[in-house]
């Protein structure tokens, strides 16, 4: 988490034995849905015992993917949780942490530059809010792909059906890609 509150430092939040969570920015009781809200949007926060003062941030943040994936949107597929849980206790285990915040990084950073790249390809033309919309639409679709295995993973070998899966989304990307350029083929032909 990267953004700053109007405060220095992280929010904190306090968790009391009743299981109930104290914005001390706000103050005010908030919910788990807050905390997830929270990290949407950036903003960086510490959840401690509120007896106890121990940081329980990172098994508060587990419980929040934990609601969302008993919510039917899961992105964690059994195959990928199955891999991480047989890497507990595995001489891997230190490096899977920088991995996965490695791979998520870049992930994100992908994204941000496919999402700025089509938004700058329509600002010039009168159907700017149309483009808009589309990506809206384009990442609500990108959001029901689910990861597969954990392709390149030191020490791990990718199964053949993880291989033909991993070629699938190749083909769903370059696909989805040469539809995009139709669209802007039509909306540069529209705009004449």
């Amino acid at each position: 988490m990267k953004k700053a509150t109007p405060g220095s430092g992280p929010v904190i939040i306090k968790k009391y034995a009743n299981r109930r969570l104290y914005n001390t920015e706000t103050s005010s009781y908030i919910t788990l849905e807050h905390l997830a809200a929270m990290t949407r949007e950036g903003r960086d926060f510490k959840v401690v015992d509120a007896k106890t003062e121990d940081d329980i941030t990172h098994n508060v943040l587990t419980q929040i993917i934990m609601e969302e994936e008993s919510r039917g949107q899961t992105m964690l597929p059994v195959n990928f949780l199955r891999q991480l849980i047989s890497l507990y206790g595995d001489s891997m285990q230190a490096m899977v942490p920088g991995y996965l915040e490695a791979s998520m990084d870049s992930f994100r950073r992908n994204q941000d530059q496919f999402k700025a790249a089509v938004e700058g390809a329509f600002a010039k033309t009168p159907f700017a809010d149309m483009a808009k919309r589309n990506m809206a639409m384009f990442e609500a679709a990108t959001a029901a792909f689910k990861p597969g295995s954990i392709p390149g993973m030191p020490g791990m070998a990718e199964a053949p059906a993880a291989a033909a899966e991993s070629e699938s989304k190749s083909d769903d990307v370059a696909a989805l890609k040469a539809q995009l350029a139709q669209l802007q083929d039509k909306i540069e032909k529209l705009a004449k």
